[in-house]
């Protein structure tokens, strides 16, 4: 039996490695994002990182960081040996999409959109994500150029 809780910890420890590698590649996210987005401490996360618990994770946690992540809470479970007969919650409906973006996804999985072409939508949709906001001038009520 004990080897079978280790092969479970090194299995969960792979999915989250992955989940942050994933998290990192396509969103740009640093563990300290990950964290404050799935509400998970990153002490917890290093410690799934490392298969470094005694007891089982909490059901609840594993849930908020597949959520957080975008991922089925239910390959997690699976992951842990977890019974997968218990109902999952319905994944959330996406919000309507803006169609200038729907546009631009649609351009990204082209096969006939060049490399560069992507590389430039990737960036500049980069940019425009992590650009930090302008102030906003209270006295005109328009936004300072800076």
């Amino acid at each position: 039996m004990p080897d079978r809780a280790h092969g479970r910890k090194i299995a969960f420890a792979a999915f989250v490695r992955k989940a942050l590698d994933d998290a990192r590649t396509t969103r740009a996210w640093t563990g300290t994002e990950v964290s404050r987005r799935t509400g998970v401490s990153r002490q917890t996360i290093n410690r799934w990182v490392r298969g470094e618990w005694a007891s089982d994770p909490e059901a609840a946690r594993v849930v908020a960081f597949c959520e957080g992540l975008g991922l089925d809470p239910g390959v997690a479970f699976g992951v842990l040996g977890w019974d997968r007969g218990t109902p999952s919650r319905p994944a959330p409906s996406a919000p309507p999409m803006d169609p200038d973006v729907e546009a631009l996804l649609r351009r990204l999985v082209d096969p006939n959109v060049s490399d560069a072409e992507k590389f430039h939508i990737r960036e500049t949709i980069r940019y425009l994500a992590y650009r930090p906001t302008l102030p906003v001038d209270v006295r005109k009520g328009r936004r300072q150029a800076g």
